[in-house]
């Protein structure tokens, strides 16, 4: 890794870090800002060994900053995985040449939903979601709209990026 994403990477990550100990939203429970940082990263580098560095820090900070009983490892398997997955998805649009606002929405659109799912689903084995509350019930109600703000987040910090690496790069 170049020493310019290193830097990038680790800002974006500590601006992750930080979000993520902002206090829960509904019963404790918060959108998870670490995800848009790590998938910025990402989609400005489009390189697997940053996107598995990235995704295993990222898991690493989540899981030590959560607040959810045994989140640490639902935390890191979801981001680790969510990263490949962006990586892929990024890879994919840069090779046929569709890098639009909306591809890369969509991929941080999905890239959240698949990080949430997996953590729901491995929060569900070990038995530490709310009593009466199932995975689908939390996915719509937490998953869909931090998707969907992360959507605007993540477009936001993209175009911070690329202002910055046009300028002084």
């Amino acid at each position: 890794m170049k020493t310019r994403t290193i830097t990038q990477s680790a800002i974006l990550l500590a601006i992750g870090t930080i979000l993520h100990l902002i206090p829960g939203f509904v019963n404790m429970v918060k959108p998870d800002f670490m995800l848009v940082c790590v998938f910025t990263i990402i989609i400005a580098n489009k390189d697997i060994k940053t996107a598995l560095a990235v995704g295993v820090a990222g898991g690493i900070l989540a899981g030590i900053t959560t607040s959810a009983p045994g989140g640490f490892v639902p935390n890191f398997v979801d981001k680790v995985i969510s990263s490949l997955f962006v990586y892929a998805g990024s890879k994919f649009i840069a090779e046929n040449k569709i890098g639009s606002l909306v591809s890369k929405g969509a991929l941080y659109f999905l890239g959240t939903c698949l990080s949430g799912l997996i953590f729901l689903f491995l929060m569900n084995l070990a038995g530490a979601l709310p009593k009466g509350v199932g995975v689908p019930a939390m996915f719509l109600a937490l998953v869909i709209p931090t998707a969907a703000v992360n959507i605007i987040v993540g477009l936001f910090f993209d175009k911070i990026l690329g202002l910055y690496n046009k300028r002084f790069v």
